[in-house]
């Protein structure tokens, strides 16, 4: 039977980039440019919270992955490499090999290396950590503080076919085969937008990834800018796979709804053809769905111009009792 070892040099070592002291020693090492700070983020991923036991593990290791470069995309920062901690309740060389498929897959395709981690026998349930690191040039990161009033809201990509996924997948709604085929790659297979935050910087004066929910994430922006917003429901970018849905389904994945891993930014108005440009530049699709406003609060609008009403909450992992 393979040692711990055996396994991490197998599934896990990889030759590192020049300059990069990567898996082998005690701590992985690498260069920051002179002018540049490091972004980090960690995120944990929990078999029966975060995913499915019968995921299919090379989305998995993606999505393990995907999770964390959506943080520093937030950030507008460029992945530098990425450490992974795993708990396994047994050995699966067959499963770890395609888990470390998909991870790689995607650390190559971002330039985000892997240069460390740990892994160790769990007693029940599966877990994985993931911590990235990024380089940002000083005072050029897209914190979520730095939203005005008169800035557009945009927002990348599509929503709400994630959670529509989960929904389908955890028995919550009817068992739906041909809705969950158009959904499930939302769910399992995010793309980080990470070439977007890097052509945000110097236009975007704000962004958040959205994980927990459009209204959820934006608020922290709201909250951290100490403004507000009003957003255009007829202008969301609905995910055309929910055509079928009924309007209250729908309203709660689109605007509440988590595991989106798009960018949710803002940027004044003056700048609109530079967004459009970034974004061409990104090859990614970015929607304009409403306005920062200096008062506080957030309200949604319909296609009357009335304010919805019982707005859907975001995902919380302890909501109050």
């Amino acid at each position: 039977m393979a040692s711990e070892f055996d396994l991490i040099a197998r599934y896990f070592t990889r030759a590192a980039p020049a300059g990069l002291l990567g898996v082998g020693d005690d701590c992985a090492l690498f260069p920051v440019p002179p002018g540049e700070q490091v972004a980090t983020s960690t995120d944990l991923l929990l078999e029966g919270r975060h995913f499915f036991p019968d995921v299919d593990p090379r989305a998995l290791g993606h999505k393990a992955l995907a999770v964390n470069l959506s943080d520093l995309a937030a950030m507008g920062a460029r992945p530098i490499g990425c450490v992974l901690g795993l708990a396994l309740p047994r050995l699966d060389e067959p499963w770890l090999a395609t888990f470390a498929e998909g991870f790689h897959a995607l650390a190559a395709a971002h330039g985000c290396p892997l240069i460390g981690g740990d892994t160790t026998r769990s007693a029940h349930d599966l877990a994985i950590s993931v911590t990235v690191f990024g380089a940002v040039p000083a005072a050029q990161a897209l914190r979520r503080d730095g939203a005005q009033a008169g800035d557009d809201i945009w927002v990348s990509g599509e929503l709400g076919a994630a959670d529509v996924a989960y929904r389908l997948l955890d028995g919550q709604y009817p068992a739906d085969a041909a809705l969950l085929a158009a959904t499930r790659d939302a769910l399992e297979w995010p793309q980080p937008q990470v070439e977007l935050g890097l052509a945000l910087r110097g236009i975007a004066h704000a962004a958040i990834d959205i994980s927990d929910g459009l209204l959820q994430d934006l608020g922290h922006i709201l909250a951290a800018s100490r403004v507000g917003a009003t957003l255009h429901y007829a202008q969301m970018p609905v995910a055309a796979a929910l055509a079928s849905l009924d309007e209250a389904p729908l309203r709660r994945a689109v605007l509440g709804g988590g595991d989106v891993y798009q960018l949710c930014f803002t940027a004044p108005a003056s700048r609109r053809e530079a967004v459009l440009a970034a974004a061409a530049t990104a090859g990614a699709r970015v929607t304009r769905i409403g306005q920062i406003q200096a008062q506080s609060g957030l309200s949604v609008l319909d296609a009357q111009g009335q304010p919805l009403a019982e707005l859907p909450a975001g995902f919380d992992h302890f909501p109050a009792a």
